[in-house]
């Protein structure tokens, strides 16, 4: 059921806030900014209020964050989970190993921000203050280039292609001791883009500019480009904490992408993404202390042709690393009270057929909440095989969610015995 805020029935402003998986609102929109909204597709609907002139129905689905519209009406989505905790499932996720973890276990700084883009501005910003306190790293880089004297090694394909017969000139390469590495670049790229999204706070803005100062060596990205790669080591252990969290803002849904007849430039975050990530790497992390191998988005077939793929989530694999033990899926979605089964039916479906695949006696599904911890359904003529529903409490503190990951992770490893 969907009505109208209130707060929302006026005339054009400077913000309009949705939120995630919340009511349809009605707010006066320009048309052209309306056609762009549809064809940007990051809302659950959007379409024209056939009631009121002006105005067009918006509702916010998986997708949190803040988009400056053309005009400049910023359109806020909030999430329906506490910052605070959005924050420890991105960390968690991206750096399961606790490099940046604080006394929460797993939770990224985000100072007294209770609000999506300022927390995510703040905690890249004190991220790659941290980095860069030792100074900014650097690096050797491969450099081709034409040059007046000879340095490094010549090119000899490229000098006689180019400048058969004459002098300098000459094409050579050689390795440069540089700031304008892989590294540096990303994190460039990342307060470059935090510092064109709405909401960031004076203070944080003025902060994250100090920083692109600092890397300025750097070059920039090229939007639309893939990043470039980095590689782990010893050398840039202290920037890793805060590249991984660069990475999650510049490979993060971004509207300015998307075809449409207007630009629109904002910050997106994918919850369902989000919530999926959290759920495998927590319960893969958890397996490790069973000595068993859990695979992420790990290719099979339903059909014997090998036509017909399937992803599950995480499949867990006895020591051998070649046999099935369990399969999870993750759900990000929330009971039905108003409904007798809760959750859909095709979720189960979908359990089956994995479970059938795999040659196993069980499936899971994990939730983002329900009214119970689990529930179980014996599917008919199978012989027992069950399908479990689980469902968690992401407002629990940070150590009763690991918790729960690490009874599930025993339970699961108890099917490989």
């Amino acid at each position: 059921m969907s009505g109208t805020a209130p707060e929302q029935q006026r005339d054009i402003s400077d913000e309009i806030t949705l939120w995630e998986y919340g009511d349809t609102v009605s707010v006066p929109l320009d048309a052209a900014v309306g056609r762009a909204l549809v064809a940007s597709r990051f809302l659950d609907s959007v379409a024209p209020d056939p009631e009121r002139p002006g105005h067009w129905r918006l509702r916010a689905g998986n997708q949190v964050g803040a988009v400056r519209l053309p005009g400049g009406t910023v359109l806020r989505i909030a999430p329906k989970t506490p910052v605070g905790r959005l924050f420890f499932l991105l960390g968690f996720s991206l750096n399961p190993a606790g490099a940046w973890r604080d006394s929460r276990e797993g939770a990224v700084g985000t100072g007294a921000h209770d609000d999506m883009v300022p927390a995510l501005a703040y905690a890249v910003e004190r991220q790659i203050d941290g980095a860069l306190r030792q100074g900014v790293l650097q690096g050797y880089r491969e450099v081709a280039e034409s040059a007046l004297v000879v340095r490094g090694r010549l090119r000899e394909a490229e000098q006689i292609r180019r400048h058969f017969g004459r002098t300098p000139p000459v094409e050579i390469v050689y390795d440069a001791y540089t700031a304008d590495t892989a590294e540096n670049r990303i994190l460039r790229a990342a307060v470059e883009r935090l510092l064109r999204l709405p909401h960031v706070p004076g203070p944080v803005r003025r902060r994250l500019a100090h920083q692109r100062v600092r890397l300025a060596d750097a070059g920039p990205l090229v939007r639309g480009q893939e990043l470039p790669l980095w590689q782990p080591s010893r050398l840039n252990s202290r920037y890793q904490p805060a590249l991984r969290l660069a990475e999650a803002v510049l490979r993060s849904t971004s509207p300015e992408h998307r075809p449409g007849p207007l630009a629109l430039d904002g910050f997106l975050l994918d919850m369902n993404k989000l919530f999926e990530d959290f759920v495998t790497v927590a319960l893969r992390e958890a397996l490790r202390e069973h000595g068993l191998t859990a695979r992420l988005q790990d290719v099979h077939h339903l059909d014997l042709g090998g036509r017909v793929r399937m992803k599950p989530d995480l499949v867990v694999y006895a020591a051998d690393g070649r046999t099935p033990v369990a399969v999870v899926d993750a759900k990000y979605k929330t009971e039905k009270p108003y409904k007798s089964d809760g959750y859909p039916n095709a979720d189960l479906y979908q359990a089956l057929a994995y479970a059938t695949v795999l040659g196993l006696r069980e499936a899971h599904l994990v939730y983002a909440a329900g009214r119970l911890p689990e529930r179980a359904t014996e599917v008919r003529g199978t012989g027992g095989l069950r399908l479990l529903q689980h469902s968690l409490d992401l407002t629990s503190e940070p150590a009763a969610l690991l918790r729960t990951f690490r009874e599930l992770a025993a339970r699961l490893a108890g099917s490989a015995d």
